[in-house]
């Protein structure tokens, strides 16, 4: 059964997209402006064709960062497929056909010397998603099927949509805006992610991974204890050391998923999950 990214999608996401295409449409309309009526400017028209240049210059060089980059990782990842770990590969192929994406991301699994981390990107007008081994080899199963739905999550909810990007990015000048929208996005991408896995306890588990760090002890984890440390927070300086970061604290992305009820498409994970609440995690 296929599901809709936009089904899961945040109100606090849908809020700030909004914010950010209209301060950033309405930005580029300023800029496009003035480069289109100081561009003979003898006094700074000058300066505004070298800023032009500036950006086209920082353009080509984001191209060529990528076509680098893509490089590198065909050159020293490990891509997944058909006959390179192919449960993994099944669990992006699986994923990605539920959620509605064209064709898969290409995934590659790359030695992070112990760093937990997974992320997607558009290189080149491709999609891709990288995965590494100290995340795959600390999680079980379904806790990689939620990062991976995570992942696929960012894709299939057009978070890397170059175009629309590249309307929103002058938005970002605004003092912590672009951090705001970037942890609404992560709750949209978890609850994506949860549903793709199909397993609400082993989704939390996977997040809360992210703060132990430790397979053998993560399996005895009380994800209960865990989820109301999000109380223990003080609201003013919890607030301040949230404020600049891209990605929420791991207490609250645990209790957004949990603490809620169900969208429409997370009404098939009930046969996994009778009730769709925090007390179903200690079981």
């Amino acid at each position: 059964m296929t599901i809709k990214a936009n089904d899961f999608r945040s109100n606090r996401e849908r809020f700030y997209l909004v914010v950010m295409l209209a301060i950033g449409a309405t930005l580029w309309a300023c800029i496009l402006w003035s480069i289109f009526r100081h561009w003979a400017d003898p006094k700074i028209g000058h300066t505004i064709r070298t800023l032009t240049e500036y950006g086209v210059a920082f353009l080509l060089a984001s191209w060529f960062a990528s076509a680098i980059y893509r490089a590198s990782a065909f050159g020293n990842m490990v891509l997944l497929g058909p006959n390179q770990f192919p449960e993994l590969h099944s669990m992006v192929v699986d994923g990605a056909r539920e959620i509605g994406l064209a064709e898969p991301p290409t995934t590659f699994l790359y030695n992070s010397n112990g760093v937990y981390n997974a992320f997607a990107r558009r290189l080149l007008g491709g999609k891709y998603i990288f995965l590494t081994s100290a995340l795959v080899e600390a999680n079980s199963d379904r806790q990689v099927s939620f990062v991976i739905g995570h992942e696929l999550g960012h894709h299939a909810a057009g978070h890397l949509n170059p175009w629309l990007n590249a309307v929103k990015f002058p938005a970002h000048l605004v003092p912590f805006l672009g951090k705001a929208y970037s942890r609404s996005r992560e709750y949209t991408c978890d609850r994506i992610g949860a549903a793709l896995s199909k397993d609400i306890t082993e989704s939390c588990r996977a997040l809360q991974m992210l703060g132990c760090g430790c397979r053998r002890l993560n399996a005895s984890m009380d994800c209960d204890a865990f989820a109301a440390q999000e109380a223990l927070v003080p609201g003013f300086f919890g607030f301040l050391a949230e404020i600049n970061r891209s990605h929420p604290r791991l207490t609250r992305r645990i209790t957004k998923i949990t603490g809620q009820n169900p969208p429409h498409g997370f009404r098939n994970m009930q046969q996994v999950e009778p009730e769709f609440r925090i007390t179903e995690l200690s079981q």
